[in-house]
């Protein structure tokens, strides 16, 4: 067993008396427990312990144990609390020193880092050794790739009795469904948009029956011309069925032929081919719903069959304009993402399709989500906020049971007019309309980690991952909720799992760029920034910049801002974000003056960045906690300070 403190990296940076005082009271609460469940204490780790057990039952109720004492502890300490970490793994070791070692060592230490804070993970190996012989429930949480292993392992979390936060969806007993993208077929490649469209809708469709989970869009679509077999992609994407098929459109006429497989078997459970005319593509979709359903052994009820029946505009021409709004809104919010080209394209398809058919809601809804995710970041609020507001109106007018609908209201109360409470309650509103919904579960958990409750954060935050495993808003999102919350570590750990996975995605790696500045781990930092030197592209500059100001190389930074001040920076920047950098410098009254101008003719995004690193230094300056108590957000932080520039830590 290993067991690792969560965020010390972090707060031995801040303040390291006080956490070198937590990490000693640690290890009084932690060592006593060790002998009564025949622990044998092998070595301290620094910021943990490595034990050997003479049984996995034993190990796991010595866990189990020790995150209980600790939570006694931290419910009653007003200090920061203590939160481990704890791996489990079962196997041969030998013994030289005083010292262990072999397999069995390293995979408990590559285990630790996939437990939750105050949390259990353990190996397959342990998880056959105790299953039916503990009172406490398992969780796969899937085959994982260790560092230094071959293959790689099942990995389960151990549910403890007062955690509620792992009511995930793939822990349900409801079937889960990957529909791929529907093979292009037409005589025109031009028509690639339709196939793409027709796929999103069918996830739509099919998104509104409670009794399936069914895997996002942006997750699928990385299998779009696959050679990868049906078993492969069924055991990345978690799921026991999957939908698949192919979309011929010439005029008028449409065939639509698709298959729902049993990924165990590889057998069909059904397969049908629809020639119709074009019209007609609406009624195809109930029938694939409905017909999935049936094969799943899914009782729909009635409103769910009306839904799905329901014809949601007579315009063939706004449905096409819709589905290539569609199309373009994917490109944008892709792992690379964020072109304007894309955002201004998907605007007018969706502006297109709202004008061939004003009663049409989806384009409605999906227009003002689109429109409130780029706010901030390639338009300001000013340019936005009016349109949406209409847009947002309009689309509860026309189907209020929409889930996107309630998801773009709870945006708009969220972002627009800084109403924790209304936007809480419309995103809980359009989960409600569609469990499956990862877009409304994302934007719920990015309003809980702004208010700093990280643990309702991270569980909405791990459902979105799991109905869109390649989505990185809530990935990113995960990262925050374990930045701000104090854990630097796991942080560090989740960008590095995502940097391999998302090899391009350049905004995960200037994320682990900056978190490695924060952690003090400089030589890894500059690896990865003193390659830029010399770039043009603004968001580069800017990330190698705030990445060597952490680092006690602050020239460039004030040199960006400089040209700010000048009006020579070309693309759009909020008050607060610039505001940041002269709190990180000291300079408090520049930046309260841009939070104050923010406020009265800006966007009032300092919600977004409130939490960044840039302003403590600024945190006990009653101006700034004004600024929080007007937009009714926490004055503390959940983390400690850091102090700048970041120094490396040295763990005693």
């Amino acid at each position: 067993m290993f067991t690792d403190v969560v965020g010390f990296t972090a707060s031995a940076q801040a303040d390291e008396a006080a956490a070198l005082s937590r990490l000693r009271e640690q290890e009084k609460i932690v060592r006593p427990l060790l002998a009564p469940y025949g622990g044998r204490e092998i070595k301290s780790t620094g910021d943990g312990f490595l034990v050997e057990f003479e049984s996995a039952l034993k190990a796991i109720e010595c866990a189990v144990e020790i995150q209980r004492r600790l939570r006694e502890r931290n419910s009653k300490a007003p200090q920061a609390p203590i939160q481990l970490r704890i791996g489990i793994h079962v196997g041969d070791i030998e013994e030289a020193g005083g010292d262990i070692f072999g397999d069995a060592v390293n995979v408990a230490s590559r285990i630790v880092p996939l437990a939750d804070p105050g949390g259990v993970c353990v190996s397959e190996h342990v998880f056959a050794h105790v299953r039916n012989k503990t009172p406490y429930p398992f969780e796969k949480l899937g085959r994982k790739s260790l560092k230094g292993l071959r293959e790689p392992i099942e990995v389960y979390s151990v549910g403890l009795p007062w955690d509620d936060r792992r009511s995930s969806i793939r822990s349900s007993s409801l079937p889960r469904l990957a529909v791929l993208p529907l093979v292009n077929i037409s005589p025109d490649p031009k028509d690639e948009y339709f196939a793409d469209g027709l796929t999103e809708e069918l996830i739509s469709v099919l998104s509104q029956i409670r009794g399936l989970r069914v895997i996002a869009r942006t997750s699928v679509s990385q299998y779009k011309g696959t050679a990868k077999p049906i078993a492969q992609i069924g055991s990345e994407l978690g799921v026991g069925s999957v939908l698949e098929g192919s979309v011929r459109k010439a005029d008028s006429q449409l065939r639509i032929t698709v298959q729902l497989i049993d990924v165990e078997t590889e057998e069909h459970r059904w397969a049908h081919t629809y020639d119709r005319k074009l019209d007609n593509v609406f009624a195809i979709q109930a029938e694939v719903a409905e017909r999935t359903a049936g094969a799943l052994k899914v009782e729909l009820l009635k409103s769910e069959r009306e839904a799905i029946q329901e014809t949601p505009t007579s315009s063939l021409a706004a449905y096409e304009s819709y589905l290539r709004g569609i199309q373009a809104f994917r490109e944008f919010t892709g792992p690379v993402g964020m072109h304007e080209k894309a955002d201004r394209e998907a605007e007018r398809y969706f502006d297109e399709a709202i004008l061939e058919d004003p009663e049409f809601s989806a384009p409605l809804s999906y227009l003002a989500n689109h429109l409130l995710g780029v706010m901030g970041i390639t338009r300001s609020g000013k340019e936005i906020l009016p349109r949406v507001r209409e847009l947002v109106a309009r689309a509860l007018e026309l189907n209020p049971n929409s889930s996107d609908a309630h998801t773009a209201a709870g945006n708009l109360a969220f972002q627009g007019d800084l109403d924790w409470t209304r936007a809480e309650a419309e995103f809980q509103q359009a989960i409600a309309l569609n469990p499956s919904s990862s877009t409304a579960r994302a934007w719920y958990g990015y309003l809980l980690g702004t208010l700093q409750r990280f643990d309702e954060a991270i569980k909405q935050d791990l459902v979105a991952i799991e109905l869109d495993p390649l989505w990185l808003m809530p990935r990113n999102q995960l990262v925050g909720a374990h930045t701000c919350s104090g854990d630097l570590d796991g942080a560090i750990t989740l960008l590095e799992k995502m940097s391999d996975a998302f090899r391009d995605a350049p905004r995960i790696r200037n994320s682990l760029a900056y978190h490695y500045a924060l952690a003090g781990r400089a030589d890894d930092a500059l690896k990865i920034v003193e390659p830029w030197a010399g770039a043009t592209d603004l968001d580069t500059r800017a990330l190698r910049a705030t990445v060597l100001a952490i680092l006690g190389r602050p020239e460039e930074g004030r040199g960006l801002v400089a040209e700010w001040e000048a009006g020579r920076w070309p693309q759009y920047i909020s008050l607060p974000s610039v505001a940041g950098a002269y709190a990180f410098w000291g300079e408090t009254d520049k930046a309260v003056a841009l939070l104050e101008r923010d406020f009265r003719e800006g966007d009032k995004v300092l919600w977004s960045v409130y939490q960044d690193p840039n302003f403590d230094q600024m945190r006990d300056d009653p101006r700034f906690v004004a600024f929080l108590k007007e937009m009714k957000l926490p004055t503390h932080l959940a983390r400690s300070r850091f102090a700048f520039p970041a120094k490396p830590v040295s763990r005693a």
